[in-house]
This record gives C-alpha cells, sequence and structure tokens, in this order.
C-alpha cells in the first residue's frame, strides 16, 4: 500500500512553492549524494558559506550589552508608545511573539522597534518555520516531511526579501527548544542563513538541561554563532532551584569550547511551580549570569500570557491588559544603572572562571574557591567570583564579585595577593571608570542580589 506521505508529497511542495516547486526539486543533489547522515556534511546540498565571528553580527557584535525580551506588545499594543516603553526600559531587542505571525504584522513591527532605537530577532514567521522547525533539510526530495537545500534557500529568501529592508532586522529565531535529533538540520538552516545573510544573526535558544552532551553537541553540529539558554530558578516556596549552578556551568563550558557568547533568560514572573519573583530576584539573576560568563541577557516575558496558555502566568512586566507592574521599575533601574554599564566591561573579556566562595555544601556543579596568584582569600559572606581575562594575554584580571544571596546583605573582604597585584579598581557605574584603591583587604559590601566589579593590575 502506497505511504500517504507519498501521495501528499508532490501536493505539499506545491503548496509551499507554487509553480516553482518542480524546478527546486529538480535542483537538488541526487540521492547518491544523500547517503551521509544528517548531521554529517553540513555543506553538502548548501553552499559552504564562511562562518562570521560573532564580532561582526547584530547583537553579538558592538560594544554594546544586549539586553532583549521575549513576550512583546500583541498586535492590537504594537503601537510606538509601547515600542518607546520598552527603549526606555533600557532593553535594545526584541524576540517577537505574543500573537505576531503575519508578515504585516512583522512588518510593522520592525518599523516601530527602528524608530525606537531596537532590533528584533522574528520568530513564528512561515517561511522560516517552514525551513527550519517544521520539515528537517535533506539532500535526497524522496525524505517525506523535508526539504530540499534548494527549497530551504527559496524560504529563506522570502523572509529575507521580505523583513531585510528594515534595519532594525536583527535576525531569525531559526528554533526555540530544539532536541538533539534536530542539531542536523539546523546546521544545514544556520549555513543557509549564512549563505544568504551573512550579516543577520542565526538564533537559537536551548532548553535547560543538566547534560553537558546536549550543549556541546548544539555546538559542535550546529556551529551556531551564540548559545543561549533558558532555565528559570526561583522555585514556589522560595525554593531554589538546586541545579541552576550546574546548568549554568555546562553552558559556560560549551560556550567556551566553541568561542561563542552565552546568552540566558532570566525570570520575571510567577508561573506552575515558580514564584514571582522581587527586584532583589531579578538583580541576582542578571549578576549570577554575568559571573558565569553571560554576554547577553534576555526576559522572560515582558508582556504577560494570557491565562489561556495554561502555565498559570502571573503578571510579567506589564500585565494582560497593559500595566506596568514593580518589576518594569525594577528591570529600567537593573537595565540603565548597571547592567549596560558592567555589559560593556565584561562583553569583550573571557570568563576565566567561575568560583563560589564560603559556602558550605557547595550547590550541584559548583567549583569552590582557592587562592590565586593575584587573590589570597575571600572571607565573609557567601560570594560567586568570576573571573575574567583580555584576549591580548594581559596578566590583568576582571573579578565579578555577586552576591550569593538574592535575600540577605553579604559583607565580606576580598584580599589581593601583593606578590601579584599592583593596583585595584573599583567599577563605577555612573562614571564607566574604574576607582583606584590600595592593594590591601577590599571590603565588600553588597545589597540582596547585587555585585561589584574589580580591575586587579598584575605586577
Amino acid at each position: 500500500m502506497q505511504s500517504p506521505h507519498q501521495i501528499l508529497g508532490p501536493s505539499r511542495r506545491a503548496l509551499l512553492f507554487g509553480a516553482g516547486a518542480a524546478a527546486l526539486t529538480a535542483a537538488a543533489p541526487t540521492a547518491a549524494s544523500a547517503a551521509a547522515p544528517t548531521g554529517a556534511s553540513v555543506a553538502a546540498g548548501t553552499s559552504a558559506a564562511a562562518i562570521p565571528s560573532p564580532d561582526d553580527l547584530p547583537l553579538t557584535g558592538g560594544p554594546e550589552f544586549p539586553i532583549g525580551l521575549f513576550w512583546p506588545p500583541h498586535p492590537y499594543e504594537s503601537t510606538p508608545e509601547r515600542f518607546a516603553e520598552i527603549k526606555a526600559a533600557g532593553f535594545d531587542f526584541v524576540i517577537s511573539g505574543n500573537y505576531a505571525g503575519d508578515g504585516n504584522i512583522f512588518q510593522h513591527q520592525l518599523g516601530l522597534a527602528r524608530t525606537a532605537g531596537l532590533q528584533m530577532l522574528i520568530s513564528d514567521d512561515i517561511q522560516i518555520r517552514n525551513m527550519s522547525r517544521w520539515f528537517s533539510i535533506s539532500d535526497n526530495p524522496a525524505d517525506h516531511l523535508s526539504i530540499t537545500p534548494a527549497e530551504a534557500r527559496a524560504l529563506y529568501t522570502r523572509a529575507r526579501d521580505a523583513y531585510g529592508p528594515y534595519s532594525s532586522l536583527a535576525g531569525f529565531n531559526l528554533y526555540d527548544e530544539p532536541g538533539a535529533g534536530w542539531f542536523g538540520t539546523l546546521a544545514r538552516a544556520v549555513a543557509v542563513s549564512r549563505e544568504l545573510a551573512p550579516s543577520l544573526l542565526p538564533y537559537i535558544n536551548l532548553f535547560p538541561s543538566d547534560d553537558p552532551a546536549y550543549y556541546r553537541s548544539f555546538v559542535d553540529v550546529v556551529k551556531p554563532s551564540l548559545i543561549s539558554f533558558d532555565r528559570y530558578p526561583l522555585l514556589s516556596e522560595g525554593r531554589e532551584d538546586a541545579n541552576y549552578f550546574h546548568n549554568w556551568a555546562i553552558v559556560r563550558d560549551a560556550a567556551l569550547h566553541g568561542d561563542i557568547p552565552s546568552w540566558v533568560f532570566i525570570q520575571t514572573l510567577l508561573y506552575n511551580n515558580h514564584r514571582e519573583p522581587t527586584a532583589s530576584e531579578l538583580l541576582w539573576q542578571v549578576n549570577i549570569s554575568l559571573a558565569y560568563g553571560a554576554k547577553g541577557i534576555q526576559y522572560f516575558t515582558y508582556w504577560t500570557p494570557e491565562a489561556a496558555r495554561g502555565e498559570g502566568f502571573g503578571p510579567a512586566l506589564i500585565t494582560v491588559d497593559g500595566r506596568r507592574t514593580p518589576r518594569y521599575a525594577a528591570s529600567r533601574q537593573i537595565n540603565t544603572t548597571w547592567l549596560h554599564q558592567v555589559g560593556r566591561e565584561l562583553k569583550p573579556l573571557v570568563s576565566e572562571s567561575v568560583v563560589h566562595a564560603n559556602e558550605t555544601p557547595l550547590p550541584n556543579g559548583t567549583v569552590g574557591f582557592t587562592p590565586t596568584p593575584l587573590v589570597s582569600s575571600v572571607s565573609g559572606s557567601p560570594l560567586v567570583l568570576g573571573t575574567f581575562c583580555s584576549r591580548d594575554g594581559s596578566a590583568d584580571r576582571w573579578i565579578l564579585v555577586a552576591n550569593r544571596s538574592h535575600s540577605a546583605e553579604a559583607r565580606g573582604t576580598l584580599t589581593p595577593r601583593l606578590s601579584g597585584v599592583s593596583a585595584v579598581g573599583v567599577f563605577n557605574p555612573r562614571t564607566q571608570t574604574y576607582r583606584a584603591r590600595g592593594t590591601g583587604p577590599i571590603p565588600i559590601m553588597l545589597a540582596p542580589g547585587a555585585a561589584t566589579l574589580l580591575k586587579l593590575e598584575a605586577n
């Protein structure tokens, strides 16, 4: 009996590509070239596009630290005033969503973003979904529920040409939370993006996971321009996700392995089994992520998802009916007075180590502090120390000292090693300069969730 997929295959292609379907199918490689496994050769059936440096792409490139949001105003609230409100809170980019799935709406939002000085990553465009989510990309047109590389190029070209004239277009969200089995097709989708629009960012966000192989495989197979993930640590009844730090540690390792930036989503709202964050808990998520090497922060969510989504969402930064919550003011304070400023300092640096000091027992996946050539001791309250170096080989080091607690002040002392440190600077976000201080013991006093950035100049 003939497979229904075989019966539906040609009509599916005709629906996707119209009169050009036959020509695109004919242009695909023969079955002989399709013998390689899906993820074995990205170049098979696609041009071997050069992999651009993240430094040359929107958001990952340039001096500004990218701060983004998911679930923006819905189409009926996509107005100049709403997009100006986003910009005023210190956001740089918007990941589309909240039932914006129509090309005309995307173009309208891109125009609003351009006027407001924002960039956009487009999600849910039908061409991109057909290219990278609903169908796999295969060299063999006889593979059903798949498209050929030529068809993938045609779909991507449609999206690029529709939205490319807008300077606010940063790139496309190819897939949110793919399983590892999808990495081969995503590698080909990323290659198509680089071939046809090398100046746009191919964006993919990953599941939370405690499996290092998931993230390492993503880096090795897909060869992405960044690694982004979501894990929301603030659980109900005041609990913390016990594996939050472990997840961050393995994402950090994968990012360093691929020499690419790591981005993360932070939790802004109550939902099933998760609590509503305080302002200090928003700040804590940001600073812990910075200590673990984050080069981009994304907020989940900005606008509140409505009850019909079924996950018990509470108010985010903006309520379902468009009112600001206290978390809007908190995020604006964090973004405009701290995150942008400290982010500019940390973005070009390389994460060298992350340690937890004065914490017993250590959380799963973390490493305890031990003396280094530049720091002899850290005493007092539990602290998380992220150490960074420059790419020029300098012996100087930057240390982001973050309060381990999101509910209590931290008081402690960091003692530089006099034999290794010639000068110490404390970063002032208001002036964006380092205030010089002596090389003796440095008192650490941090509000709940807060952090400070130190620069240790080596002898």
